[in-house]
């Protein structure tokens, strides 16, 4: 990454003032608009009422206010749901990473037969589109009575076929083929076994590999909704279902209350709040998952 940001830097400097205020105003545009949404919820939510209906006030509010916070709050029931939440987003992407994990370090390591074969069905499950087995896995949840239940989350996540696994065994599977064997075969001689081969060996060496695949498996569990709605129903409301009865929710809460009447303001609070978690995440680990991206050459979808 540091050298990525020598080169850049240098070969910004050999521009002209011209190119540089072309690259950096296209820059900054690209910025602008991935931001515009997150400062527009900001802005809007901060503002009460009069604020919002006030056509002089555009970007900042006359005065903080923070009780579309409190009513948005109150109405996702935040923590509780919150923690419904992790449960059915943390637990399965910590698993799926570190299954994926062996899968991804067996296929890059070891020879055994039909192993392209394994290796290209593993690669089909991701491009078979999910609903094509979403009802016969349905049935056999059913049959094994594991529908509203996190384990019908967590149990394929256990056995390699979480959401997107193979997205993970190919991510793992490229990393674990760039350490050089010469290090494991170093590792025999002295006497080390497979799993410490694995464990103390390997697994440090691929640390931005298993940050990348966190990062992105605690995402799309995070924001499935497809799946959780049809193995858990209304019996484990994540705050992605929260936010999507949010109108009739509130308006449902706050019937007596007459004064009290849903607004932008309100439902962009609620919006924030939900996207909240992922937002404090990234920014706690960014750097790492920066450096975890470049150097599995992931580019997202």
């Amino acid at each position: 990454m540091n050298k990525f940001k020598k080169l850049f830097k240098s070969r910004i400097g050999e521009l002209s003032t011209f190119s540089k205020v072309v690259i950096y105003t296209l820059l900054i545009s690209i910025g602008f608009v991935y931001l515009y949404p997150i400062l527009f919820m900001i802005s809007n939510s901060m503002k009460s009422q009069q604020d919002l209906i006030n056509p002089m006030v555009n970007w900042i509010p006359m005065n903080l206010y923070f009780g579309n916070y409190e009513k948005a709050f109150k109405v996702l029931n935040y923590f509780p749901t919150l923690f419904e939440s992790m449960l059915i987003t943390v637990l399965p992407a910590l698993i799926q990473t570190a299954v994926t994990s062996f899968i991804g370090y067996g296929f890059a390591k070891y020879d055994f037969k039909f192993k392209k074969t394994l290796f290209v069905l593993v690669l089909m499950t991701f491009v078979i589109p999910v609903q094509v087995y979403m009802i016969p896995r349905y049935v056999m949840f059913f049959e094994f009575n594991l529908l509203e239940n996190p384990l019908a989350i967590i149990l394929p996540a256990l056995f390699g076929q979480g959401l997107n696994s193979a997205i993970f065994i190919l991510i793992f599977y490229q990393f674990f083929r760039m350490i050089p064997k010469s290090i494991n075969e170093a590792a025999e001689i002295d006497g080390a076994g497979p799993y410490y081969i694995f464990f103390k060996i390997n697994v440090p060496l691929a640390v931005p590999a298993f940050i990348t695949s966190f990062l992105f498996s605690l995402v799309w569990y995070f924001n499935e909704t497809y799946i959780a709605s049809l193995f858990l129903g209304a019996k484990y409301s994540n705050l992605q279902f929260k936010l999507a009865s949010f109108v009739s929710e509130f308006e449902a809460m706050y019937s007596s209350e007459q004064l009290i009447m849903i607004n932008e303001g309100i439902r962009l609070a609620a919006t924030l709040l939900t996207i909240l978690p992922m937002l404090i995440v990234y920014f706690t680990i960014q750097r790492w998952f920066v450096e975890g991206v470049e150097k599995t050459g992931v580019t997202g979808e």
